[in-house]
């Protein structure tokens, strides 16, 4: 069927069915990945009775390969064809989520079995991500990478919305194990997905090869431009203080305040909405305001959010905070994701976009193989409630000083050279 010509003046991104396949995969394996998020975490604390610091080895295990292998892996990218990457990975993790509901079958499942499942999907699913990340700019234009970007952190914002929902039902139905199983169903989708597009990308790896020589011009890039270095260092101190509270958020809310899985999954589920109100405003926000300051203000966004779960107590009123910190922090992650994966994009040239990405992205998840035993240290040593407070003035530290930085003159990608 063809599209008439003012349908795709309206909607530019129908004119590339390579990126409306891949935002079906992405979508698709979306879903499942916040039902997981959620069950992993009730599994470890309602099955296997996690204490705080076991649950900051568990968050900390599925980032700690972008601390020790990320860099490598944006060069290994650049080198490569990334579709047969997004393949292998996304049908690797799902035989490795598939190991979680067999290992509690067999009665084999323990916490150092569970970190190390963790540790290892962790290694896989970096190299995915340095390859997604570059991969849309061989699907659609410059001029469309934000609008892009917003459709794939939309179907993100829905899957947040969906997902913990159904991942608190299921859990409470089958139990967190078989929970587990449908992420491992919906990465096996995504693979076969991506496996049928039929891209043009470089065939030939380049021939001049020098390890070190390339990971130096990648953080160059990154750190050395002036406008991504301020955003890079931002974005680090945001994941630190954002991976104290995941850290602490699930054993506040069951141990503390006394909630079930259900109403966990629907506090998240509201993080959605907000993601979803986001997305859909973020281009038109970025255009009309300007990047820099679109971005700069989601950074306060967040810390206005998570002030609210401290406040929190049991009953209709507490849950009733805890929904709206997750809409506001959804909301910043909505408007604040396109942007800044937009115009990370546009400045870049192609053959640095896996390292720019691993870069940043390695980065920002070794803040969090750091943040998140720090979370569970701080509320052994301070308790849950304190240790999001901490969390709370790290982050309005953080946009502070984003906020006199350079970035905030950041108006458009296109415009702006390194």
């Amino acid at each position: 069927m063809t599209i008439s010509e003012p349908v795709r003046a309206r909607y530019p991104l129908l004119s590339s069915p390579g990126f409306l396949w891949f935002w079906s995969a992405d979508s698709v394996s979306m879903v499942g990945t916040y039902i997981t998020a959620l069950a992993l975490q009730v599994l470890a604390v309602e099955t296997l009775r996690a204490s705080p610091i076991e649950l900051g080895v568990l968050g900390a295990a599925r980032w700690l390969p972008y601390l020790l292998f990320g860099l490598i892996a944006g060069v290994l990218v650049d080198r490569y064809r990334r579709r047969p990457v997004l393949v292998a990975a996304d049908l690797v993790r799902a035989g490795l989520l598939a190991l979680i509901p067999l290992t509690a079958a067999t009665g084999v499942l323990s916490m150092p079995v569970l970190i190390a499942v963790v540790l290892v999907f962790g290694t896989v699913s970096l190299a995915y991500d340095a390859a997604h990340q570059s991969f849309l700019p061989t699907l659609v234009p410059p001029e469309l990478l934000t609008p892009a970007n917003a459709r794939l952190e939309q179907s993100s914002a829905v899957a947040q919305t969906c997902g913990p929902v159904i991942g608190g039902w299921l859990v409470r139905i089958v139990g967190a194990p078989l929970a587990i199983l449908v992420d491992a169903v919906s990465y096996l989708l995504s693979g076969l997905i991506v496996a049928r597009l039929r891209v043009a990308e470089r065939s030939d790896p380049p021939q001049d090869r020098n390890l070190r020589k390339e990971l130096r011009e990648g953080l160059r890039w990154v750190y050395g431009h002036r406008m991504l270095a301020p955003l890079a260092i931002a974005s680090h101190g945001w994941f630190f203080f954002s991976a104290v509270v995941s850290t602490v958020y699930v054993l506040f809310v069951i141990d503390e305040l006394g909630f079930d899985a259900s109403a966990l999954g629907l506090s998240f589920a509201f993080g959605g909405v907000g993601a979803v109100a986001g997305s859909s405003v973020a281009d038109r926000a970025g255009r009309q305001f300007g990047m820099g300051p679109v971005i700069i203000g989601c950074r306060w966004l967040t810390p206005m959010g998570y002030a609210l779960i401290p406040l929190a107590h049991n009953g209709a009123a507490g849950l009733t905070l805890l929904c709206s910190a997750q809409f506001l922090f959804g909301l910043s992650i909505g408007v604040d994701s396109p942007l800044e994966m937009g115009y990370r994009q546009a400045v870049t040239p192609d053959r640095l976009l896996g390292r720019m990405n691993a870069t940043m992205r390695s980065l920002n998840r070794a803040a969090i193989v750091i943040g998140a035993p720090t979370g569970g240290v701080l509320a052994a040593w301070l308790g849950i409630r304190w240790t999001l407070w901490v969390a709370v003035i790290g982050l309005l530290i953080s946009a502070i000083a984003f906020t006199g930085s350079e970035f905030r003159h950041a108006r458009s990608g296109a415009d702006l050279p390194g």
